[in-house]
């Protein structure tokens, strides 16, 4: 009796590991991310989400339905005997790793940025690819050690030494294309040097590194979508890439990507489907035609669409925070933050309580229409092909972020190097008001430093 209500989930984790969940077979996809949140230690994901392998494309549930719409008929006749496979993927990519307020959560999305950059395509960003192996060396393996130049001045900045050219394998660090077009011999003996230049950056601020340049990498933080041009073609021919500031278009040719737009958020009028039929609209400043595609289905037009509403929101809602930490970044990199730094320890936690970042940040302009509520019948039907139909119009507002330097470079030396786990307590499942918590955090971190006082 206990196999027939229980089924065994198995969910695979960027860095390998796999976590086990047992659930009941009217269990919803929250329950599930629950179990993870729990084994890993964790309160909150953050920018990660569950995925499942649908129609051979992974999507990413809807934490809210239940997981049987994912899984179809093999779920009712499951047992624990037969695992049912999620990943744990990310849903929403940053450009700085200091937005990740947990440093498990933060190490699980530089392992999976580190395998999407080893599948990257960019060939036209060859550089790039060294400064990021130089970065993930870093990260990894730590300084590299130095010859002594024997002059009695202790060690030097020099060449490494040719032994240290062969302690790592190129095919950890180098997509195969790059490894193919400069040779195996010629990435060893050329990659050490940039790696001996990051001496001395931790391995958390390597990683980080890492994370910021990988965003510069025009394949690297995206989550692709396969689709068609036409509804009855076989192949399908166009790559969707959704990423934090939109969406990019790309076409297959002969199994190489094809770069065709590249579309902000403020580019886009709306996204609409309508059963397998997605059609983007972009605004008409642009002079562009409507982009129509084809998906495999309905159940992915969906999807696809929900991907796009919430990673349009989490842009919306974390754009403060981001253009925060560049301000911090700024001063922490011109050291202006030394000599501006004249603030008592009572004074700096009485402004960080002052400040209420929520009360700024404009509400999310993104708006889902879509048709009236289906009844139980099409739901089951919408794995099928139903015409369940959607839009998403953007109507983005713009909002200005003002910090006087003041209130930057007081901030600066705090923000650098905190990384919490455990619960952090979000007003909203969509980071309504991530720059608040990041000041949560540093405000307790104020009251620590009071305590030794």
């Amino acid at each position: 009796m206990r196999t027939t209500l229980e089924r065994h989930v198995c969910v695979l984790l960027p860095n390998k590991q796999r976590l086990d969940c047992t659930v009941t077979v009217r269990a919803r996809g929250r329950e599930v991310l629950n179990s993870v949140l729990r084994q890993l230690g964790v309160g909150d994901l953050q920018v990660f989400g569950l995925a499942a392998l649908h129609d051979n494309e992974e999507l990413f549930l809807d934490l809210d339905q239940k997981l049987s719409k994912y899984f179809n008929k093999r779920w009712s006749s499951g047992s624990l005997k037969v695992p049912f496979i999620l990943f744990l993927r990310v849903q929403f990519y940053v450009e700085s790793g200091l937005i990740i307020m947990s440093s498990r959560v933060q190490q699980l999305y530089y392992t999976e940025l580190r395998q999407k950059v080893l599948q990257s395509q960019s060939r036209h960003q060859e550089d790039l690819f060294f400064q990021l192996a130089a970065s993930a060396l870093q990260a990894e393996v730590g300084d590299l050690e130095q010859a002594d130049d024997g002059d009695g001045e202790g060690r030097r900045a020099k060449r490494p030494q040719r032994k240290h050219e062969r302690y790592f394998l190129p095919e950890d660090y180098f997509p195969s294309w790059l490894i193919k077009r400069r040779g195996r011999d010629f990435l060893l003996r050329h990659s050490p040097a940039l790696h001996g230049e990051l001496r001395g950056l931790s391995h958390s601020q390597a990683a980080l590194q890492f994370i910021k340049e990988a965003s510069r990498l025009q394949d690297g933080a995206v989550t692709f979508y396969r689709m068609k041009r036409e509804k009855e073609e076989h192949r399908r021919l166009i790559l969707i890439g959704v990423t934090l500031k939109g969406v990019h278009i790309y076409q297959e040719v002969e199994g190489k990507q094809c770069f065709l737009y590249d579309l902000s958020w403020t580019d886009v009028d709306s996204f609409t489907f309508q059963g397998s039929r997605f059609e983007i609209t972009p605004v008409g400043s642009l002079c562009l035609p409507k982009l129509l595609y084809y998906t495999r289905s309905a159940f992915h037009s969906k999807h696809v669409l929900k991907h796009l509403t919430d990673t349009h929101r989490f842009h919306i809602h974390t754009r403060e925070a981001v253009s925060y930490l560049q301000q911090l970044e700024n001063v922490h990199a011109s050291q202006f933050y030394r000599e501006a730094y004249i603030c008592d320890t009572a004074s700096l936690k009485q402004r960080l309580r002052c400040l209420n970042v929520a009360s700024s940040m404009s509400d999310c302009s993104v708006a889902v229409e879509s048709c009236p509520v289906p009844s139980k019948q099409e739901e089951e039907e919408d794995n099928g092909g139903s015409t369940s139909e959607a839009e998403l119009w953007l109507d983005e507002s713009e909002e200005a972020f003002v910090d006087s330097p003041a209130e930057v470079t007081w901030l600066a030396e705090l923000v650098y190097g905190v990384s919490v786990d455990g619960a952090l307590v979000l007003p909203s499942p969509h980071w309504a008001a991530v720059t608040m918590e990041m000041k949560q955090v540093l405000c307790r971190r104020a009251d620590e430093r009071m305590a030794l006082v």
